[in-house]
């Protein structure tokens, strides 16, 4: 199976986020060495996906409790390395309710069975009592995907000084990783200077949400934006030239400073240049 066309922000948390029996279960997990390759992931987590929800989409199983790990000396916290869970029967059932927003009943109840959508609430609850017994008042998903491209708002989590790139075939990759207390402050700047700017746009309330994801998280996690499979539609030379989050940064600057011109530049570059790899979608 192939790898999505999609891209990736994750959390990593440390162990003191998670509770007790969390801990143990995750110590025991990188022990054993079953943590998942970033390389590996999406593919893994799409196929056991597919095969757990069955040809019908009748049911919603227990799915492998999985998860990526950060053991790097750079950004592993005291207490040990940082864990980004999947979550993944979780992510099933918000995107099976979501499916069904807005969306007349009978198509609803189409793509999105009655018998399933009870099923997903039921574990949506389960999972909140849950993670707020563990002190966690707003749990969110440690993991949030986009096909065919990035969206915008992720780039302003970041700084250009922040990519780690590789070109190398059969090992071609490009992400961002950064400290939550760096992600937060760039998403508080970016929101106050888009409210002073365009006021409640749809930008700044998108930008707005993407703040509010982050403070679920503990202060000491790691922010990922991972390209994953992404790169399989850019060149070396586009991976090895890409400055998204300057981009970024550079309208927000202009936008603070009311310089017109120098945030419409920025803006249309960052656009065009993800515009063109959306389009791909319709090509395929």
């Amino acid at each position: 199976m192939p790898s999505p066309s999609a891209s990736y922000l994750r959390v990593y948390e440390p162990m003191t986020a998670f509770s007790r029996e969390r801990r143990s279960h995750w110590r025991r997990y990188i022990d054993a060495g079953r943590a998942v390759d970033l390389a590996q992931g999406p593919t893994a987590q799409r196929a056991a996906v597919l095969s757990a929800l069955g040809a019908g989409w009748t049911r919603l199983p227990d799915l492998a409790d999985d998860a990526y790990v950060v053991t790097d000396p750079a950004f592993a916290a005291d207490d040990g390395p940082l864990v980004c869970p999947w979550d993944l029967r979780v992510r099933v059932a918000l995107a099976a309710l979501t499916a069904r927003e807005g969306v007349p009943a009978v198509l609803a109840d189409a793509f999105v069975p009655a018998v399933l959508a009870g099923q997903a609430r039921a574990v949506i609850d389960e999972w909140r009592l849950a993670t707020e017994a563990a002190d966690d008042a707003q749990p969110q998903p440690h993991e949030q995907e986009a096909t065919w491209g990035v969206p915008l708002r992720w780039f302003v989590f970041f700084d250009v000084a922040e990519r780690e790139l590789s070109v190398t075939p059969g090992a071609r990759m490009l992400r961002y990783r950064t400290r939550m207390a760096q992600a937060r402050r760039r998403a508080h700047r970016a929101v106050a200077v888009l409210r002073k700017a365009v006021g409640d746009a749809p930008i700044t309330e998108a930008v707005e949400e993407a703040a509010r994801w982050l403070e679920s998280f503990h202060p000491r996690a790691l922010v990922e934006l991972d390209y994953g499979g992404i790169v399989d539609l850019l060149t070396d030379e586009e991976l090895t030239a890409d400055d998204s989050p300057a981009l970024a940064a550079t309208g927000l600057t202009g936008l603070g400073r009311a310089d017109a011109d120098a945030a419409t530049q920025s803006y249309e570059a960052l656009v065009t240049r993800w515009r063109a790899v959306q389009l791909r979608e319709r090509i395929n």
